[in-house]
């Protein structure tokens, strides 16, 4: 008996200490439930995490799981679609150049026996959408309908529509497409991508690898990601799975508001995505219903970040915004009284942290318009009166290029700042050779993607507006001469005119 006492006593206090040791260490809820604790709360709220950050708002709960997940699905799919397109694409045998010149001695080898090839191939791609009006309209990614013949549009219910492109905008990635139906169609609400927050749960739908609608679930993993894809950079980066084919789908709230447009993805990333903020295809669906483009606004300046070594040479420490490197000749901030080295810290009322937010803000305001612009200068914060003008007619312009280089197989483009950073150009005075057609005469002359041109026939060539007087002036030339600068080596070409 007496060994028998000893044992539970000796088990009363393996106890005991078991529970002293389990307060003092504070074990795991998943611990304290194996032991059958009830006393503690299932999570603690961290001593460093500020009040502020639990929502006072009860409504703001709609961000928590659990939600009914299903049933918001089941509620916005409707709306979403599937987008195929179909290009005739027209090619030629490819040509390679050879020891023995341009004639090739196999051309008429080639010639005999794959003579009667097709000239032209039909080329299909897939992508996503929603219905953004009960009339039809679809918003979608450019990239997914341009250069398309035609355009098809698969509803949940398999229903098929032809769609008529009514307006892209290459520079946001962002299309209007519309379907003729005989009945009203479901259609997406469209949230507020700028009240999203980083931590909120998201869900994507969407047609991936040409599966049909397909829903996954996710996070918003950060705001404002600048990807390099063009001047408005400003993507929601979500971990919900997005992959090929998702392209100009929804990404949904847990309210089953649209706060982005899935855009991009990183190849061989996983869990990475990045989908253009609503707000910002919000800012230009009208002029695409309306006019088929976007018009833009100008505020006439080059913005640069704000470093450290800059901001303290600037005597500006601690302060956010965009730095001025340059202002136009005659533009809207020089006429007001901008200049180099002043630092953008406010916007028609809108603070600007970072400098890529600032070209989106321009960009979506009216040209005519007057705003306040503030700046920080020799340490003092000054307010501008700004009239904000239009910017250059992209689409003209790109339209007299185009005119230009007919038949020649080449596409230039402008070498802004932010370009000639990213490709650290030094000297922004040419233009950027942006792609160059297969077994074009531009091809055939031994242009690449990627050259700068900064000549034509001797004389040189500033930006794409010269350029392309340049080409119309010498368009009855025989052969037109390039300078061309390729890496550190530079070139002529000589291009034959037909």
């Amino acid at each position: 008996m007496v060994r028998k006492s000893k044992v539970v006593v000796l088990l009363v206090a393996a106890v005991a200490v078991g529970v002293i040791l389990s307060a003092a260490l504070d074990l795991s809820p998943l611990t304290h439930a194996v032991m059958g604790g009830k006393g503690k709360a299932a999570v603690a709220q961290p001593a460093a995490v500020p009040a502020a950050a639990v929502p006072a708002d009860p409504g703001a709960g709609v961000r928590m799981l659990p939600v009914d997940i299903p049933a918001l699905v089941k509620g916005v799919s409707p709306a979403v679609v599937n987008i195929s397109t179909t290009q005739v694409v027209k090619f030629n045998r490819p040509r390679t150049r050879t020891p023995f010149g341009r004639q090739d001695p196999f051309e008429e080898f080639f010639n005999n026996f794959f003579g009667n090839m097709p000239r032209e191939q039909k080329r299909r791609s897939l992508g996503s959408g929603f219905i953004v009006s009960d009339d039809g309209y679809i918003m979608t990614n450019s990239h997914v309908v341009e250069k398309a013949d035609e355009v098809t549009v698969t509803l949940l219910d398999k229903e098929e529509f032809k769609a008529k492109v009514v307006g892209t905008d290459p520079k946001t990635d962002i299309a209007l497409i519309k379907i003729e139906s005989k009945k009203k169609l479901p259609h997406a609400d469209l949230g507020n991508s700028e009240k999203v927050e980083v931590g909120e749960w998201v869900v994507a739908i969407g047609n991936p690898f040409g599966l049909g609608h397909t829903v996954t679930a996710g996070i918003v993993s950060a705001k404002g990601r600048i990807i390099g894809s063009g001047p408005y950079d400003d993507f929601i980066q979500t971990d919900a799975s997005i992959n090929p084919g998702n392209s100009g789908g929804p990404l949904f709230n847990l309210k089953g508001e649209v706060v982005g447009i899935n855009t991009a993805i990183v190849q061989g990333g996983q869990g990475i995505g990045f989908a253009t903020p609503i707000q910002l295809a919000k800012s230009i669906l009208s002029q695409l219903k309306e006019k088929g483009k976007v018009t833009r606004g100008q505020l006439g300046v080059f913005i640069q970040p704000l470093t450290p070594d800059l901001a303290e040479n600037l005597g500006v420490r601690g302060k956010q915004g965009a730095l001025v490197a340059d202002v136009t000749k005659d533009g809207p901030a020089e006429k007001a009284g901008i200049r180099s080295g002043d630092l953008i810290t406010s916007y028609d009322g809108r603070e600007v942290r970072e400098e890529h937010e600032l070209p989106a803000m321009v960009a979506a305001t009216k040209p005519g318009t007057k705003v306040t612009v503030k700046v920080f200068r020799e340490g003092k914060e000054l307010s501008f009166p700004v009239t904000i003008s239009e910017m250059e007619g992209e689409a003209a312009a790109r339209g007299s290029e185009v005119e230009a280089t007919k038949g020649v197989g080449l596409t230039v483009q402008e070498i802004t700042p932010d370009l000639a950073r990213k490709l650290d150009i030094g000297n922004l005075k040419g233009v950027l050779v942006s792609s160059v057609e297969n077994n074009s005469p531009a091809d055939d002359a031994g242009f690449q993607q990627g050259d700068i041109i900064r000549q034509v026939n001797g004389q040189p060539v500033p930006n794409v507006a010269e350029f392309t007087k340049l080409m119309k002036k010498h368009k009855g030339d025989k052969t037109i001469r390039f300078l061309v600068e390729r890496g550190e080596i530079r070139l002529i070409l000589a291009l034959p005119q037909k």
